[in-house]
């Protein structure tokens, strides 16, 4: 999982009694799991979560006991959907529909080449064609190309 430094960091914050506000539980957490993880590290400051929607307080029982089960159902819905997602593009796949997204640099190669070969600095040969200075430097070096 990535890491979150802003989340992280209004964790570590927490006082007692002080109180975390999220919009939504899926913008919290992508498994329940995490989210149970979460919600312990936020009660073991002496801390509560809050919801906004669905409300979900869990400095109440009942609040903690709705968060496990809309998280629940949260981590399902995300399963079923990713796994949807998955059959649509094998499918896709199969009939020759779905061969992915097309990789922008390379397409943009030969434009990167005859910038560099004018001397022109990789940071603005990247911005020049809209692509990363990373993809800039694999295209050169790919090349053999010095600037």
């Amino acid at each position: 999982m990535e890491p979150r430094a802003q989340l992280d960091a209004a964790i570590r914050s927490l006082r007692k009694n002080d109180v975390l506000v999220v919009t939504k539980l899926d913008r919290l957490a992508r498994s329940l799991e995490h989210a149970i993880c979460l919600e312990r590290k936020i009660a073991d400051k002496g801390a509560s979560l809050h919801v906004l929607d669905p409300a979900i307080d869990t400095s109440q029982p009942i609040g903690r006991l709705l968060f496990n089960m809309i998280g629940a159902v949260a981590q399902f819905e995300r399963e079923i959907m990713l796994e949807r997602q998955r059959e649509g593009i094998a499918k896709a796949q199969r009939e020759g529909k779905y061969k992915g997204r097309a990789p922008t640099a390379r397409r943009k190669a030969d434009q990167a080449i005859e910038l560099a070969a004018q001397n022109i600095e990789k940071t603005e040969i990247a911005r020049r064609l809209g692509i990363s200075r990373a993809s800039v430097y694999r295209i050169l070096s790919a090349r053999r190309i010095a600037t």
